[in-house]
Protein backbone atom coordinates (compact mmCIF):
# COMPACT_ATOMS: atom_id res chain seq x y z
CA UNK A 1 0.00 0.00 0.00
CA UNK A 2 2.76 2.75 0.83
CA UNK A 3 5.00 1.81 -2.13
CA UNK A 4 6.31 5.86 -3.05
CA UNK A 5 4.34 7.57 -0.08
CA UNK A 6 7.29 7.76 2.49
CA UNK A 7 9.93 9.00 -0.35
CA UNK A 8 6.82 11.83 -1.58
CA UNK A 9 5.90 12.80 1.90
CA UNK A 10 9.88 13.22 2.55
CA UNK A 11 10.61 14.93 -0.80
CA UNK A 12 7.61 17.00 -0.52
CA UNK A 13 8.37 18.58 3.05
CA UNK A 14 11.96 19.24 2.02
CA UNK A 15 10.40 20.78 -1.36
CA UNK A 16 7.72 22.94 0.75
CA UNK A 17 9.77 25.71 1.43
CA UNK A 18 11.94 26.71 3.77
CA UNK A 19 13.23 23.11 4.18
CA UNK A 20 13.22 20.91 7.43
CA UNK A 21 12.05 24.11 9.60
CA UNK A 22 8.95 24.17 7.29
CA UNK A 23 8.49 20.26 8.19
CA UNK A 24 8.46 21.08 11.44
CA UNK A 25 5.24 22.61 11.19
CA UNK A 26 3.60 19.85 10.17
CA UNK A 27 5.29 17.51 12.67
CA UNK A 28 3.53 18.72 15.38
CA UNK A 29 0.02 17.49 13.80
CA UNK A 30 1.27 14.07 13.77
CA UNK A 31 0.40 11.93 16.99
CA UNK A 32 2.90 10.22 18.41
CA UNK A 33 2.66 7.38 20.14
CA UNK A 34 4.70 4.56 21.86
CA UNK A 35 3.96 1.21 19.59
CA UNK A 36 6.80 -1.12 19.17
CA UNK A 37 7.23 -2.85 22.57
CA UNK A 38 9.22 -5.70 22.09
CA UNK A 39 9.13 -5.55 18.69
CA UNK A 40 11.63 -2.63 18.68
CA UNK A 41 15.86 -2.89 18.07
CA UNK A 42 16.68 -2.41 21.33
CA UNK A 43 14.74 -5.18 22.79
CA UNK A 44 15.94 -8.35 23.34
CA UNK A 45 14.86 -10.92 20.90
CA UNK A 46 12.27 -13.68 21.42
CA UNK A 47 12.63 -17.72 20.36
CA UNK A 48 11.00 -17.14 17.18
CA UNK A 49 8.86 -20.65 15.70
CA UNK A 50 7.80 -20.25 12.30
CA UNK A 51 5.46 -23.40 10.84
CA UNK A 52 5.27 -22.70 6.74
CA UNK A 53 4.18 -24.15 3.97
CA UNK A 54 5.73 -28.03 3.32
CA UNK A 55 8.99 -27.80 0.69
CA UNK A 56 8.17 -29.84 -2.38
CA UNK A 57 9.63 -33.44 -1.55
CA UNK A 58 13.59 -33.34 -1.95
CA UNK A 59 14.17 -29.90 -0.87
CA UNK A 60 15.81 -28.99 2.23
CA UNK A 61 14.19 -27.58 5.40
CA UNK A 62 13.39 -23.86 6.03
CA UNK A 63 12.32 -22.03 9.06
CA UNK A 64 13.71 -19.12 11.28
CA UNK A 65 16.53 -20.15 13.72
CA UNK A 66 15.21 -20.30 17.22
CA UNK A 67 18.27 -18.03 18.82
CA UNK A 68 18.20 -15.03 16.08
CA UNK A 69 21.22 -12.91 15.97
CA UNK A 70 20.90 -9.75 18.20
CA UNK A 71 18.85 -7.01 16.59
CA UNK A 72 21.57 -4.33 16.48
CA UNK A 73 23.62 -6.97 14.39
CA UNK A 74 20.85 -6.54 11.55
CA UNK A 75 22.10 -3.97 8.45
CA UNK A 76 19.77 -1.44 7.11
CA UNK A 77 16.63 -0.06 9.27
CA UNK A 78 13.05 -1.52 9.27
CA UNK A 79 9.50 0.18 9.84
CA UNK A 80 6.36 -1.19 10.28
CA UNK A 81 3.33 0.27 8.71
CA UNK A 82 0.16 -0.64 9.24
CA UNK A 83 -3.18 0.50 7.84
CA UNK A 84 -6.35 -0.41 9.80
CA UNK A 85 -10.03 0.36 8.75
CA UNK A 86 -11.10 1.12 11.79
CA UNK A 87 -15.04 2.30 12.12
CA UNK A 88 -17.03 4.35 14.43
CA UNK A 89 -16.07 3.01 17.92
CA UNK A 90 -13.75 0.56 16.86
CA UNK A 91 -10.26 2.98 17.17
CA UNK A 92 -9.69 1.77 20.89
CA UNK A 93 -11.55 -1.45 20.78
CA UNK A 94 -11.01 -4.34 17.93
CA UNK A 95 -10.42 -2.75 14.74
CA UNK A 96 -8.74 -5.19 12.46
CA UNK A 97 -5.05 -4.05 10.72
CA UNK A 98 -5.86 -4.57 6.76
CA UNK A 99 -2.84 -3.62 5.72
CA UNK A 100 0.57 -5.20 7.46
CA UNK A 101 3.84 -4.07 5.63
CA UNK A 102 7.48 -4.58 6.58
CA UNK A 103 9.67 -2.03 4.83
CA UNK A 104 13.45 -2.35 4.92
CA UNK A 105 16.06 0.30 3.90
CA UNK A 106 19.33 -0.43 2.87
CA UNK A 107 22.36 0.24 5.06
CA UNK A 108 23.45 3.01 2.83
CA UNK A 109 20.06 4.29 2.42
CA UNK A 110 19.18 4.67 -1.12
CA UNK A 111 17.09 1.70 -1.43
CA UNK A 112 14.10 0.38 0.28
CA UNK A 113 12.05 -2.56 -0.22
CA UNK A 114 8.52 -3.17 1.08
CA UNK A 115 6.78 -6.68 1.78
CA UNK A 116 2.88 -6.97 2.67
CA UNK A 117 1.75 -9.55 4.69
CA UNK A 118 -1.11 -11.38 4.04
CA UNK A 119 -4.02 -10.47 6.38
CA UNK A 120 -4.84 -14.03 6.83
CA UNK A 121 -1.30 -15.30 7.43
CA UNK A 122 -1.91 -17.94 10.36
CA UNK A 123 0.54 -16.92 13.13
CA UNK A 124 0.75 -17.56 16.93
CA UNK A 125 -0.60 -14.76 18.47
CA UNK A 126 1.76 -13.78 21.98
CA UNK A 127 -1.08 -15.00 24.81
CA UNK A 128 -3.92 -15.62 22.26
CA UNK A 129 -2.95 -18.56 20.25
CA UNK A 130 -3.77 -19.46 16.51
CA UNK A 131 -5.27 -16.63 14.42
CA UNK A 132 -4.83 -14.49 11.34
CA UNK A 133 -2.40 -11.67 11.32
CA UNK A 134 -5.01 -9.09 10.91
CA UNK A 135 -7.03 -10.26 14.32
CA UNK A 136 -3.09 -9.35 16.81
CA UNK A 137 -4.06 -5.77 16.32
CA UNK A 138 -7.86 -6.13 17.02
CA UNK A 139 -6.62 -8.35 20.14
CA UNK A 140 -4.23 -5.70 21.70
CA UNK A 141 -6.54 -2.99 20.96
CA UNK A 142 -9.30 -4.11 23.57
CA UNK A 143 -7.37 -3.04 26.22
CA UNK A 144 -4.51 -1.15 24.96
CA UNK A 145 -6.08 1.12 22.08
CA UNK A 146 -4.09 1.60 19.25
CA UNK A 147 -0.58 1.54 21.05
CA UNK A 148 -1.79 -2.04 22.36
CA UNK A 149 -2.65 -3.51 19.07
CA UNK A 150 -0.20 -1.92 17.25
CA UNK A 151 2.77 -3.85 19.61
CA UNK A 152 1.13 -6.69 20.02
CA UNK A 153 0.88 -7.09 15.80
CA UNK A 154 4.27 -5.86 15.98
CA UNK A 155 5.53 -8.83 18.44
CA UNK A 156 3.78 -11.39 16.29
CA UNK A 157 5.28 -10.16 12.89
CA UNK A 158 9.05 -10.11 14.60
CA UNK A 159 8.14 -13.79 15.21
CA UNK A 160 7.51 -14.58 11.89
CA UNK A 161 9.86 -12.38 10.00
CA UNK A 162 12.57 -12.40 12.88
CA UNK A 163 12.99 -8.68 12.18
CA UNK A 164 12.99 -5.95 14.56
CA UNK A 165 11.85 -2.58 13.91
CA UNK A 166 13.72 1.33 14.42
CA UNK A 167 10.10 2.81 13.66
CA UNK A 168 6.33 2.23 13.09
CA UNK A 169 3.03 4.17 11.74
CA UNK A 170 -0.41 3.57 11.49
CA UNK A 171 -3.06 5.22 8.74
CA UNK A 172 -6.29 4.75 8.93
CA UNK A 173 -8.39 4.30 5.59
CA UNK A 174 -10.46 7.78 6.84
CA UNK A 175 -7.19 9.05 6.92
CA UNK A 176 -5.73 8.03 3.51
CA UNK A 177 -9.15 9.56 1.80
CA UNK A 178 -8.56 12.46 3.45
CA UNK A 179 -5.02 12.94 1.80
CA UNK A 180 -6.25 12.04 -1.30
CA UNK A 181 -9.21 14.31 -1.39
CA UNK A 182 -6.40 17.27 -0.28
CA UNK A 183 -4.40 16.84 -3.44
CA UNK A 184 -7.19 16.68 -5.58
CA UNK A 185 -8.12 13.27 -6.62
CA UNK A 186 -5.76 10.61 -8.03
CA UNK A 187 -5.72 9.20 -11.31
CA UNK A 188 -6.05 5.44 -11.63
CA UNK A 189 -5.63 2.66 -14.15
CA UNK A 190 -8.45 -0.38 -12.73
CA UNK A 191 -6.36 -3.65 -14.02
CA UNK A 192 -9.63 -5.93 -13.67
CA UNK A 193 -13.38 -4.76 -12.89
CA UNK A 194 -13.78 -4.55 -9.53
CA UNK A 195 -17.22 -4.77 -7.51
CA UNK A 196 -17.78 -3.06 -4.41
CA UNK A 197 -18.79 -5.13 -1.22
CA UNK A 198 -19.39 -1.97 0.64
CA UNK A 199 -20.94 0.78 -1.49
CA UNK A 200 -24.14 0.47 -3.67
CA UNK A 201 -27.50 2.37 -4.19
CA UNK A 202 -30.79 1.02 -3.57
CA UNK A 203 -33.82 1.76 -5.92
CA UNK A 204 -34.32 5.19 -4.27
CA UNK A 205 -30.91 6.24 -4.53
CA UNK A 206 -29.88 5.52 -0.83
CA UNK A 207 -26.43 4.28 -0.24
CA UNK A 208 -26.40 0.91 1.48
CA UNK A 209 -23.68 -1.88 1.31
CA UNK A 210 -24.98 -4.27 -1.69
CA UNK A 211 -23.89 -7.38 -0.20
CA UNK A 212 -23.84 -9.65 3.32
CA UNK A 213 -20.53 -10.74 4.07
CA UNK A 214 -21.60 -14.48 5.92
CA UNK A 215 -19.14 -15.99 8.15
CA UNK A 216 -17.52 -17.94 8.87
CA UNK A 217 -15.55 -17.47 5.37
CA UNK A 218 -16.90 -14.13 5.30
CA UNK A 219 -18.63 -15.06 1.60
CA UNK A 220 -20.60 -12.58 -0.04
CA UNK A 221 -24.36 -12.64 -0.56
CA UNK A 222 -25.55 -9.94 -2.70
CA UNK A 223 -28.58 -7.85 -1.10
CA UNK A 224 -31.74 -7.66 -3.20
CA UNK A 225 -32.63 -4.31 -4.92
CA UNK A 226 -29.12 -2.62 -4.45
CA UNK A 227 -27.20 -2.00 -6.97
CA UNK A 228 -23.17 -1.96 -6.41
CA UNK A 229 -20.21 0.24 -7.25
CA UNK A 230 -18.41 -0.99 -10.09
CA UNK A 231 -15.15 0.21 -10.93
CA UNK A 232 -15.11 -1.06 -14.85
CA UNK A 233 -11.09 -1.70 -16.56
CA UNK A 234 -9.89 1.52 -18.24
CA UNK A 235 -8.25 5.15 -16.20
CA UNK A 236 -9.74 7.57 -14.99
CA UNK A 237 -9.55 10.26 -12.11
CA UNK A 238 -10.85 9.31 -8.62
CA UNK A 239 -12.26 11.02 -5.74
CA UNK A 240 -10.94 10.55 -2.38
CA UNK A 241 -14.22 7.65 -1.49
CA UNK A 242 -13.72 5.88 -4.45
CA UNK A 243 -9.62 5.35 -4.08
CA UNK A 244 -10.87 4.08 -0.41
CA UNK A 245 -13.75 2.17 -1.48
CA UNK A 246 -11.29 0.94 -4.77
CA UNK A 247 -8.34 0.06 -2.51
CA UNK A 248 -10.67 -2.02 0.29
CA UNK A 249 -12.22 -4.61 -2.27
CA UNK A 250 -10.73 -8.36 -2.66
CA UNK A 251 -13.64 -10.56 -1.85
CA UNK A 252 -14.47 -10.60 -5.47
CA UNK A 253 -11.24 -10.35 -7.07
CA UNK A 254 -9.55 -13.47 -9.04
CA UNK A 255 -6.71 -12.83 -6.76
CA UNK A 256 -8.56 -11.54 -3.75
CA UNK A 257 -5.85 -10.11 -1.36
CA UNK A 258 -2.92 -10.20 -3.52
CA UNK A 259 -5.44 -8.03 -6.22
CA UNK A 260 -6.14 -5.89 -3.07
CA UNK A 261 -2.66 -5.45 -2.06
CA UNK A 262 -1.69 -4.27 -5.41
CA UNK A 263 -4.47 -2.01 -5.95
CA UNK A 264 -3.23 -0.41 -2.50
CA UNK A 265 0.20 0.00 -4.36
CA UNK A 266 -1.06 1.44 -7.42
CA UNK A 267 -3.10 4.10 -5.10
CA UNK A 268 0.12 4.77 -2.90
CA UNK A 269 2.32 5.71 -6.17
CA UNK A 270 -0.33 7.55 -7.71
CA UNK A 271 -0.99 10.00 -4.66
CA UNK A 272 2.73 10.34 -4.50
CA UNK A 273 3.18 11.14 -8.18
CA UNK A 274 0.43 13.92 -6.89
CA UNK A 275 2.02 15.08 -4.27
CA UNK A 276 5.38 15.46 -6.46
CA UNK A 277 3.16 17.39 -9.34
CA UNK A 278 3.63 20.97 -9.97
CA UNK A 279 -0.24 21.34 -9.30
CA UNK A 280 0.63 20.43 -5.61
CA UNK A 281 4.09 21.30 -5.03
CA UNK A 282 4.08 24.42 -7.24
CA UNK A 283 0.64 25.47 -4.96
CA UNK A 284 1.26 26.52 -1.55
CA UNK A 285 -2.59 26.35 -0.27
CA UNK A 286 -2.01 22.22 -1.69
CA UNK A 287 0.93 21.24 -0.59
CA UNK A 288 -0.09 22.89 2.69
CA UNK A 289 -3.56 21.29 2.88
CA UNK A 290 -1.68 18.01 1.62
CA UNK A 291 1.08 17.51 4.06
CA UNK A 292 -1.42 18.53 6.72
CA UNK A 293 -3.89 15.98 5.77
CA UNK A 294 -1.09 13.37 6.12
CA UNK A 295 0.56 14.42 9.44
CA UNK A 296 -3.30 14.58 10.76
CA UNK A 297 -3.71 11.02 9.68
CA UNK A 298 -0.25 9.07 11.10
CA UNK A 299 0.91 7.63 14.50
CA UNK A 300 4.18 7.44 14.73
CA UNK A 301 6.61 5.82 16.83
CA UNK A 302 10.14 6.46 15.66
CA UNK A 303 12.18 4.46 18.48
CA UNK A 304 13.63 7.73 19.63
CA UNK A 305 13.84 9.40 16.08
CA UNK A 306 11.55 12.47 15.69
CA UNK A 307 9.44 12.41 12.69
CA UNK A 308 11.90 14.93 11.17
CA UNK A 309 14.75 13.01 11.71
CA UNK A 310 13.12 9.96 10.13
CA UNK A 311 12.03 12.79 7.21
CA UNK A 312 16.10 13.61 6.68
CA UNK A 313 16.80 10.00 6.61
CA UNK A 314 14.67 9.08 4.04
CA UNK A 315 15.01 12.37 1.87
CA UNK A 316 17.72 10.43 -0.52
CA UNK A 317 14.90 7.76 -1.36
CA UNK A 318 13.34 8.28 -4.67
CA UNK A 319 9.88 6.24 -5.67
CA UNK A 320 12.35 4.07 -8.61
CA UNK A 321 14.18 3.05 -5.56
CA UNK A 322 11.88 1.80 -3.89
CA UNK A 323 10.66 -1.86 -4.77
CA UNK A 324 7.55 -4.24 -3.44
CA UNK A 325 8.27 -7.73 -2.92
CA UNK A 326 5.33 -10.41 -2.70
CA UNK A 327 4.68 -12.95 -0.10
CA UNK A 328 4.03 -16.61 -1.60
CA UNK A 329 5.42 -15.38 -4.97
CA UNK A 330 1.58 -13.64 -5.37
CA UNK A 331 -0.25 -17.11 -4.80
CA UNK A 332 -2.56 -18.29 -2.42
CA UNK A 333 -1.11 -21.05 -0.34
CA UNK A 334 -4.18 -22.22 1.60
CA UNK A 335 -3.87 -24.00 5.28
CA UNK A 336 -7.57 -24.31 6.65
CA UNK A 337 -8.01 -25.19 9.79
CA UNK A 338 -11.83 -25.68 11.60
CA UNK A 339 -13.51 -24.31 8.81
CA UNK A 340 -11.13 -20.63 8.67
CA UNK A 341 -9.05 -19.97 5.45
CA UNK A 342 -5.98 -18.79 6.58
CA UNK A 343 -2.52 -18.44 4.17
CA UNK A 344 0.50 -20.13 5.49
CA UNK A 345 3.31 -18.22 4.37
CA UNK A 346 5.73 -21.09 1.93
CA UNK A 347 9.83 -21.38 2.55
CA UNK A 348 10.79 -19.03 -0.19
CA UNK A 349 9.01 -16.42 1.72
CA UNK A 350 10.96 -17.47 4.79
CA UNK A 351 14.09 -17.08 3.11
CA UNK A 352 12.83 -13.62 2.11
CA UNK A 353 12.64 -12.60 5.34
CA UNK A 354 16.12 -14.55 6.28
CA UNK A 355 17.73 -11.78 3.14
CA UNK A 356 15.99 -8.93 4.68
CA UNK A 357 17.96 -9.70 7.92
CA UNK A 358 20.77 -9.46 5.83
CA UNK A 359 20.30 -6.50 4.16
CA UNK A 360 20.80 -8.74 0.65
CA UNK A 361 17.41 -8.28 -0.43
CA UNK A 362 18.78 -6.76 -3.96
CA UNK A 363 19.86 -10.97 -4.22
CA UNK A 364 16.87 -12.52 -3.45
CA UNK A 365 14.93 -9.94 -6.14
CA UNK A 366 17.62 -10.88 -9.03
CA UNK A 367 17.36 -14.54 -7.57
CA UNK A 368 12.86 -14.41 -7.80
CA UNK A 369 12.33 -11.66 -10.53
CA UNK A 370 8.84 -12.82 -10.66
CA UNK A 371 8.34 -11.64 -6.94
CA UNK A 372 8.84 -8.51 -7.76
CA UNK A 373 6.09 -5.72 -8.20
CA UNK A 374 6.67 -3.79 -10.96
CA UNK A 375 6.48 -0.26 -11.04
CA UNK A 376 2.82 1.01 -12.05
Amino acid sequence: MWRGLLAAIAAAAVLAGGGTVAWRHYEGSVERMDLLGEAARDSPPREITIESAPRPTGGPAIGLPRDTAPAAAQPGRNILLVGIDARPGEDQAGARADSVIVVHVSAGGDRAWLVSLPRDTKVDIPGYGTDKLNAAFADGSKEGGRAGGFALLAATVRRVTGLAFDAGAIIDFTGLRRVVDAVGGVDLCVDVETVSVHIGWDAAGRQTPPFRLIPPTFRPEPVAGVRPQVYPVGCRHFAGWEALDYVRQRELLPDGDYGRQRHQQQLITALGQRLHSAGVLGNPLALHRALTAVGESLTFDGNGRSVTDWVLLLRGLRPAAVTMLRTNGGKFTAAPRGGTAFEQLDPTTLELFGAAREDRLDAFAEQHPDWVVPHA
